[in-house]
């Protein structure tokens, strides 16, 4: 049976605070663990008053000391906005604490925009060839073999484990570095939904072993709005469809209340950008979802999906991630 994990970034709806937001966020880890997701994961995002998620690696400690069992995650660190070395101690500090439950799922996107990522990181050249030195640092400073003319550099804590590592990939260029490094690749549909499955394909074909991977691990992340009526999936699509419209658009605040989208009228030119859209979304009752799903990830070969649900009413956002665990009949501790 398909796993199920959540990505949450922390949404501010309209009329609330980013405290709001992260009390919401470490509610939604405690139902999804009730429910039986398999992993629970967090992003990182930065000059948007939309999105309080800014700083994963803090809140993951607050996620992780509030459950049990699931597995906490970043999705991801845009490694980057920082040093490799501050990375791998931060992560090392997390599975210190929670060992056996952390993942550092990885991404070089900006997470924002571009002048907000150089002044997170000066030395940040947004380079494909820094990035990689990035990632080979981040490995030397998790097997203790990173060293300067002045001798050894050590990441510490050293934990015994080091968490999970994933390379997000959106567009499939990051798909054969995930397997060069012997890390699991998520597939951020959610991101693009022109994601195709030759993605995952060109990962397995490549992987490497590595010491924290035996075997190629492939996850597919995609928005899903589940709705006990056609009516309410429907009024869910289109908040997220108005959101993107607005992102695509450099809007990243002040979207309106529930009544106002729900009477909004899309233009022509925003209906042709929801269009294109259409595969970053599957949304419907549980069972329509249910099928669009498992069809999605035998296309692409993954027995994980992990979901993001944006929405801009809390009760119907705990409903469907309710509505797909009863769909695909998740457990608890499973």
């Amino acid at each position: 049976m398909l796993k199920l994990g959540i990505l949450d970034q922390s949404i501010v709806p309209t009329g609330k605070t980013a405290v709001d937001a992260i009390e919401e966020t470490i509610a939604t880890v405690k139902l999804a663990e009730k429910l039986g997701y398999s992993r629970f994961w967090v992003s990182e995002h930065h000059n948007s008053t939309f999105i309080a998620g800014s700083t994963p690696e803090i809140l993951m400690v607050k996620l992780a000391d509030v459950t049990q069992h699931i597995r906490i995650g970043s999705g991801g660190v845009m490694l980057p906005n920082h040093s490799a070395l501050k990375v791998a101690e931060n992560f090392r500090m997390l599975e210190t604490l929670f060992p056996g439950r952390i993942d550092l799922g990885i991404g070089r996107a900006p997470g924002g925009d571009r002048i907000t990522a150089a002044l997170l990181n000066p030395s940040n050249d947004f380079s494909e060839e820094s990035y990689l030195k990035q990632l080979e640092y981040l490995q030397r400073f998790f097997t203790d073999t990173a060293a300067t003319k002045y001798g050894p550099l050590l990441a510490v804590p050293q934990a015994p484990t080091i968490p999970a590592q994933w390379v997000l990939s959106s567009s499939g260029g990051s798909s054969k570095i995930a397997a060069r490094f012997g890390m699991g690749l998520a597939v951020a549909r959610f991101i693009n939904g022109f994601a195709q499955p030759d993605i995952v394909e060109v990962y397995k074909k490549n992987f490497e072993a590595s010491s924290q991977m035996a075997k190629p691990q492939a996850l597919l992340s995609i928005s899903v709005l589940c709705g006990e009526t056609e009516e309410q999936a429907h009024d869910m699509r289109k908040f997220i469809d108005y959101v993107l419209v607005q992102f695509e658009q450099g809007r990243f605040d002040n979207f309106g209340d529930e009544n106002y989208i729900r009477k909004y009228q899309f233009t022509l030119a925003e209906q042709e950008r929801i269009h294109r859209n259409r595969g970053r979304v599957i949304s419907g009752t549980k069972d329509e979802v249910k099928e669009k799903l498992l069809a999605l990830a035998s296309d692409f070969g993954v027995d994980e999906v992990i979901v993001s649900t944006m929405a801009n009413n809390t009760s119907s956002r705990r409903r469907s991630f309710e509505l797909l665990a009863e769909a695909f009949d998740l457990k608890p501790g499973e």
